[in-house]
């Protein structure tokens, strides 16, 4: 008797588990879902943009006019963290691109946003400005320093990338009168605009 139990019990157990398993497929077939669905949802950052652009004493710069295939990701300002404005996108290709700036220690900054890239001493110029090209074994980088801050775009995406991102950078705030290009955000440190050996 007590082993007649027992085999009813573990039948009882699958025949369970077997409706628990039909429920739930019917409920997936049932549902609308997206097996192509981005995971990464793009994120609005018009309003960090504003008030980012209201605090910052420097013109922080965002994208105008780049194509719907790059999608905004991450955003953030920092003002207790020197002045710190953050934007990052995934690329066409989805490899990452952001847009860093601040007032911090120019040195540690760089090395911070870029994951230890390092001076590779050329410059190019893309959009009029001079900007150093950094390379690292994780991003690769594009600095300027200019209007009290620094602007390092940077990330996973090739070069032409990182160069087309600067080439769509705006602010719509003008740069304070008197401040050039050779502000003290590099910190005197080989991170300021003149520093590299030459354009690529």
């Amino acid at each position: 008797m007590a082993a007649k139990r027992g085999n009813q019990t573990v039948r009882s157990m699958f025949l369970s588990m077997a409706v628990v398993v039909a429920v739930a497929g019917a409920f997936y077939l049932v549902n609308p879902h997206d097996e192509d669905a981005d995971p990464l949802p793009a994120v609005d950052y018009r309003v960090e943009l504003v008030t980012a652009q209201r605090a910052a004493p420097y013109p922080v710069l965002a994208p105008k006019g780049l194509p719907k295939t790059w999608k905004p990701t991450s955003v953030s300002y920092a003002r207790q963290d020197g002045d710190s404005w953050h934007l990052g996108f995934l690329d066409p290709d989805r490899e990452y691109v952001a847009v860093e700036q601040s007032t911090a220690s120019a040195r540690k900054y760089i090395a911070d946003v870029t994951h230890q890239a390092e001076n590779t001493g050329k410059t190019a110029r893309v959009g009029g400005e001079t900007w150093q090209r950094w390379e690292g074994p994780k991003y690769d980088a594009l600095v300027r320093a200019a209007d009290g801050a620094t602007t390092v775009v940077t990330g996973t995406a090739p070069y032409e990338r990182l160069v087309e991102m600067v080439e769509a950078l705006e602010s719509d705030e003008a740069p304070a009168p008197g401040s050039g290009s050779g502000s003290d955000a590099g910190d005197g440190d080989g991170a300021g605009p003149d520093s590299g050996s030459g354009e690529a």
